[in-house]
């Protein structure tokens, strides 16, 4: 049951905004949402309820905070900006569920400020930041259920793509190997204040129990990766050369792998660079 006036509304956040003197931070990427469904939404797809464990990234004036908090869940939400604090004492006053933390969510221990047990992970993030954040959950093998993450709709459109387009790239493959991404609805500029420039997303990301696909080295996979898109013209051989491969090693692990090395990086499945990076590792070991 709300306690409060909902923040998610453009007179109530003026007004906040306004009585603690916040000018909105191009360099921080703050953009602050003013319509409930759009909070009310996120919630859902995270599948929040009462006794769940969520950390919110970056939570500005507290106005996905406020839905989260409605739901039961015991809230840990992470903030940067230090002129918000006082904000955030205020408009989550009474909400005994909520502990704001002020840090850098790539710097700060999580496990200090949130414990050991699974939780979800729910972000509204700046532009500029979302695939440092997203990839250091997963890349940590932190103990998150799902990622719910409000994102630029091009980011969330690369995380989503499937091979042979231009939107799947590095970004694709590594989301899509720790977890199962889904786009679960399209937010407008009009949702904002300022609004951006741009269309966001909201994406779920569902963590694996186990990858998708079985690699020896998920160095190696990953190295084979982002050899393959560094170029995104180049072939996939002259790509794996460029990362390291020789010529008569690389017919070898292509020979291996099955893969057709005049193929380009954004036509190969999970299974296909799983395959050579497989094969590399066994040539590397032998």
């Amino acid at each position: 049951m709300a306690i409060k006036p909902r923040i998610a509304q453009k007179d109530v956040t003026l007004h906040i905004l306004k009585t603690f003197g916040i000018h909105m931070s191009k360099k921080l990427g703050q953009n602050f949402l003013i319509d409930g469904n759009v909070v009310d939404g996120i919630v859902a797809a995270a599948q929040v309820e009462q006794g769940d464990t969520v950390l919110e990234i970056g939570p500005g004036i507290g106005t996905l905070t406020q839905g989260l908090a409605e739901s039961g869940a015991a809230v840990t939400t992470v903030e940067l900006d230090r002129r918000l604090l006082s904000v955030l004492a205020k408009t989550l006053e009474g909400y005994n569920n909520v502990k704001v933390v002020h840090g850098d969510i790539l710097k700060i221990d999580i496990s200090r400020e949130i414990g050991q047990a699974n939780y979800k992970v729910v972000a509204n993030l700046p532009y500029y930041i979302t695939t440092p954040i997203i990839m250091k959950f997963l890349e940590e093998r932190l103990p998150v259920e799902l990622l719910v993450t409000m994102v630029q709709k091009e980011v969330a459109e690369r995380m989503v793509a499937k091979p042979g387009g231009k939107d799947y790239g590095a970004l694709s493959v590594a989301v899509q190997y720790y977890t199962v991404p889904e786009i679960m609805f399209i937010v407008p500029p009009t949702a904002f204040i300022p609004p951006p420039a741009v269309e966001s997303a909201v994406i779920r990301c569902t963590v694996r129990n186990e990858p998708p696909v079985q690699v020896t080295s998920e160095k190696m996979f990953f190295r084979v990766v982002k050899a393959a898109f560094a170029q995104r013209r180049k072939t996939l051989a002259n790509a794996l050369k460029a990362g390291g491969l020789g010529k008569d090693a690389l017919d070898q692990v292509l020979g291996q792998a099955g893969v057709d090395g005049i193929r380009r990086g954004e036509q190969l499945s999970l299974e296909e660079f799983a395959a050579v990076a497989n094969a590399w590792s066994d040539l590397a070991s032998s």
